[in-house]
């Protein structure tokens, strides 16, 4: 069995310039790389995206909806595509590198090349909507690598856990009802974008587990050991996608739980156990969001460095 974990990165993602007062701003993923950039983390294969084809975009988004995205993209300054999600020169590449890591973390994993992938990448994925851009997403990551995996390598139950503290309604809406797809979502709730309720639900298709603000460490543990875990054993997945969000960290600005470094070690040991039971470890983790840069940096190098065990 193949041991190495793979690291996904581009340039370009770099280079999506949202401003400095924004939110989802590039010294997100500066803090992460140079996180993951010591002795620790030598052994992490370190490879540079491709772009995602318009093929695999087009299997959640609509055609009209990439050639709006594409078309925004200004040749000068910024721009909005809504009132959270900015674009500027580079954010067309940076969008089509950042789907194109995931999809490359899946091939690398079916190769054999790899058992677990984490996509350093930016922007990020799960608010994207079929057909309209929502915040700070442009192209859905996560659902695009499962559309892949299963169409293009035949892979027939694929799970996508969602630890962002915002519920992922992109990737709700792409893979609900859709055979062999698991929407696994633990979120704070009310908050942004306010979808991800239990009213929601379908047995083996999609689970939202809604939580309070405040919840704790505790709390979060029980429901995630719990439920969480159950329903993904059940549903026995032959791939397991993580949207991995840290700003369910109680230093974060946008969001009000209350976890830690150790809380994000802890959720990736489970689905690491759940990966090896159901699927041979196989992981591909793609980063969503984390806004408090510190809290961001710490949950990422515990995040990998359990992906890695």
């Amino acid at each position: 069995m193949p041991v190495s974990t793979w690291l996904i990165t581009h340039p370009s993602c770099l280079a999506h310039n949202t401003g400095d007062d924004h939110p989802e701003r590039v010294d997100r993923l500066r803090a992460i790389l140079a996180a993951l950039d010591t002795p620790a983390f030598a052994t992490l294969e370190r490879h540079t995206a491709m772009p995602a084809t318009r093929e695999a975009l087009e299997r959640v988004h609509t055609a009209e909806y990439i050639e709006r995205v594409l078309a925004a993209v200004p040749k000068t300054g910024r721009t909005h595509l809504d009132s959270d999600t900015v674009l500027s020169p580079d954010s067309g590449e940076a969008a089509l590198h950042a789907a194109g890591a995931a999809i490359q973390g899946i091939d690398a994993i079916v190769a054999g090349d790899a058992r677990r992938v984490f996509c350093a990448v930016r922007p990020p994925g799960h608010h994207a909507e079929p057909d309209e851009s929502m915040g700070f997403c442009l192209f859905n990551n996560a659902a695009i690598a499962a559309f892949h995996a299963q169409k293009v390598h035949g892979i027939q139950r694929v799970a996508v856990v969602d630890f962002d503290v915002h519920h992922g309604n992109g990737t709700q809406t792409m893979l609900s009802d859709q055979p062999g797809m698991f929407y696994l979502s633990l979120h704070e709730h009310p908050l942004f974008p306010g979808t991800g309720t239990r009213r929601d639900n379908r047995p083996d298709n999609i689970l939202n587990l809604p939580l309070a603000a405040g919840t704790d460490s505790a709390n979060y543990r029980q429901q995630f050991h719990g439920e969480a875990t159950d329903a993904l054993i059940a549903f026995d997945p032959e791939l397991i996608i993580i949207s991995a969000g840290f700003d369910a960290a109680a230093e974060d600005p946008l969001a009000h739980l209350q976890l830690s470094a150790d809380d994000f070690a802890w959720i990736t040991d489970e689905l690491v156990a759940v990966a090896n039971y159901c699927c041979s470890g196989h992981i591909c983790s793609i980063l969503e969001g984390g806004y408090d840069l510190g809290a961001l940096s710490r949950g990422v190098q515990r995040h990998v460095t359990q992906l890695m065990q």
